[in-house]
């Protein structure tokens, strides 16, 4: 085999080996660490660390989404790392952020609306309903109600899609409405690898059932 022939063929199966569920393991083990380096920074990062963290972590998230642009999780993962910064951070320095973090997940949901359970749709939803409404930002509960709607139909068991649900239930007034959903993020199954995540979850699905409880009487 002569030299151009043989840069030919392993072109060709640099191709193929870089291509389609080739990229699968390298994206999903990133995922993975960004999953896990966030979960540890929200549920085990004293308050005051959390925004130098998350920064660092959204910087981090940037580039695993820049090395694999035609995959939707690692948009996720940086939507909501950089929410997350922007709840850290608070006040109106945040604004910015929550639109930096809106466009990531609108660009995930070109690529592939049920990645990752519908998760783009889910973290989209929280972000309508926490938002404040225009002239100051894009806040609108009717949006958030779809957006959070279309997570728990791709994903109805998920702790997740039915925490955030019943939290939006919640805040806007429908606490009796809200409490089959907590109930059922409470009891969801365990996720693969996500035990702090989901122990942290169920938490803060607990004190938010105990509330709608009580507003529901």
């Amino acid at each position: 085999m002569n030299l151009a022939v043989r840069h030919t063929a392993l072109a060709a199966f640099a191709s193929i080996l870089f291509s389609g569920g080739a990229l699968a393991a390298p994206v999903d083990d990133a995922v993975a660490e960004l999953q896990h380096d966030w979960e540890t920074i929200k549920y085990k990062a004293p308050a005051k660390e959390q925004e130098t963290r998350f920064e660092a972590l959204a910087a981090k998230a940037h580039k695993v989404a820049v090395a694999f642009p035609d995959r939707a999780e690692p948009l996720i993962w940086e939507g909501i790392v950089v929410s997350s910064l922007a709840g850290a951070k608070g006040g109106l320095g945040a604004l910015g952020l929550v639109k930096q973090a809106k466009g990531l997940y609108e660009s995930a949901l070109k690529l592939q609306p049920d990645a990752l359970e519908g998760s783009a749709y889910n973290s989209l939803g929280v972000l309508y309903y926490k938002v404040p409404a225009w002239p100051v930002a894009f806040g609108d509960k009717a949006k958030a109600q779809e957006l959070l709607q279309k997570a728990l139909a791709i994903n109805p068991k998920g702790i997740d899609p039915n925490f955030f649900y019943g939290e939006y239930l919640v805040e806007n007034g429908k606490a009796a409405d809200a409490v089959a959903y907590l109930e059922r993020a409470i009891g969801a199954p365990a996720r693969p690898g996500r035990d702090l995540a989901d122990a942290g979850r169920r938490e803060e699905a607990k004190v938010l059932l105990a509330k709608a409880r009580g507003e529901a009487k």
